[in-house]
């Protein structure tokens, strides 16, 4: 079943030529009846880079636009989003001094900035580390994290943020510090608590509650394209399929799917998706 006055949008997708499917990927969301997707940057690691400067995360974005634009050619839109995944932290760490890490990650958020200013993204990636760190690598995470929010506010624009599953109700006051509405963070991999933004894994089963109440949020795959984890974490027919699903199964209404994957996306990032 699919409804062609609907648009489907995924909110975190990764389209990777290099180390997965790459445009097959894409295509199978197209397929699948998929028209919109936020296309996110993956973290340095997947292009063998270890930045010392900051100025290296410059090819992980232009990989990542140059993606973009081939997978634009197949007829989808695409909205990209960049910035330093938070698991770099530990990585970095790791070759130099706690410091070093904070400067080099701040840098590149700083040069996604630059992208998001010229029009060539939209919104900014941060967040801290999903695992267990010591309180030193937690702090350094919170800096990171707020120096994202404070850029997002300078630009105008919205931020993703990867972290630990639960609510991250301490977000809000740090975007609030930072001049950034709370609506305008979205939790990637989000849980229905969390008072920011939830983008929602495709096949969580909250989803028709969060929609019966009217809650704004959108869907997600995290579809990595990677080959040495197929399907991970769900595949990129997912969004379109489960949302079509529960639409034919009468857990959600259309006018649910339209504000799930139209206008709540058009007010956190400030796009237009429409049909």
């Amino acid at each position: 079943m699919k409804n062609p006055d609907i648009p489907i949008t995924d909110d975190h997708i990764h389209i990777d030529p290099r180390n997965g499917r790459g445009l097959a990927a894409a295509r199978d969301f197209q397929r699948a009846g998929g028209t919109h997707l936020f296309l996110v940057s993956k973290p340095s690691s997947s292009f063998g880079i270890v930045p010392v400067t900051g100025e290296e995360f410059r090819e992980v974005f232009d990989e990542t636009i140059a993606v973009a634009g081939a997978v634009r050619e197949l007829g989808l839109t695409v909205f990209v989003v960049l910035g330093v995944h938070p698991a770099e932290v530990t990585r970095l760490s790791a070759h130099s001094s706690l410091d070093d890490a904070i400067v080099v990650m701040k840098r590149g958020l700083d040069i996604a900035g630059e992208y998001i200013a010229e029009g060539s993204a939209v919104a900014l990636k941060s967040g801290r580390p999903h695992y267990d760190v010591p309180p030193a690598i937690l702090d350094a995470s919170n800096e990171v994290l707020s120096h994202a929010l404070s850029r997002a506010s300078r630009l105008g624009c919205a931020v993703q943020i990867h972290a630990e599953s639960g609510p991250c109700t301490d977000v809000v006051d740090r975007a609030r510090r930072a001049g950034l509405p709370a609506y305008r963070v979205v939790k990637h991999y989000a849980t229905p608590d969390t008072p920011l933004t939830p983008s929602m894994i495709a096949t969580h089963p909250a989803i028709p509650g969060l929609a019966a109440s009217g809650r704004q949020f959108t869907m997600e795959s995290d579809y990595m394209d990677e080959n040495s984890r197929p399907g991970a974490v769900i595949g990129p027919k997912s969004v379109p399929r489960a949302t079509f699903r529960l639409i034919s199964e009468g857990l959600i209404t259309a006018d649910d799917a339209h504000r799930i994957h139209s206008e709540t996306p058009a007010l956190v990032y400030g796009v237009e998706i429409s049909r």
